[in-house]
């Protein structure tokens, strides 16, 4: 697992032809992380903000999501949990947790914090 710590001055996304000038004039708040195979299939990279640990999750169908990484229930580093579809399941105490929403799965209850992450040209960005 990869870690990267992502600030004001290493953030920006780059300039490039590739991205739509005008989606990047209109919104600032995203940032390009890595390239999509920076991430292993099914796993995890984490990136430091200013906000706290956040994982990038990459399932099998080459989806990608972002999480704060930590578990809603002891706060376990999902990062390190086993990803399968679109969940993952926490290394501490096997708590499963949505990719997409955070969500602890019945019968547990609780959520962590999920973040609006896409794919683009092949490269990762994440909103913050």
């Amino acid at each position: 697992m990869r870690t990267e710590t992502v600030t004001p001055a290493n953030a920006g996304v780059q300039s490039s032809q590739s991205l739509d000038s005008d989606f990047r004039r209109n919104d600032d708040r995203w940032k390009r992380i890595c390239a999509l195979t920076d991430i292993p299939r099914l796993g995890a990279r984490v990136v430091n903000t200013e906000g706290g640990d956040v994982a990038i999750f990459r399932n099998a169908a080459d989806e990608v999501f972002a999480l704060h990484d930590s578990c809603p229930h002891k706060g376990g580093p999902l990062s390190q949990g086993i990803v399968f579809g679109r969940h993952v399941s926490c290394p501490l105490h096997q708590w499963i947790v949505c990719l997409e929403t955070g969500r602890a799965q019945e019968p547990d209850e609780g959520c962590t914090r999920s973040f609006a992450v896409k794919v683009e040209q092949g490269q990762v960005f994440l909103r913050m």
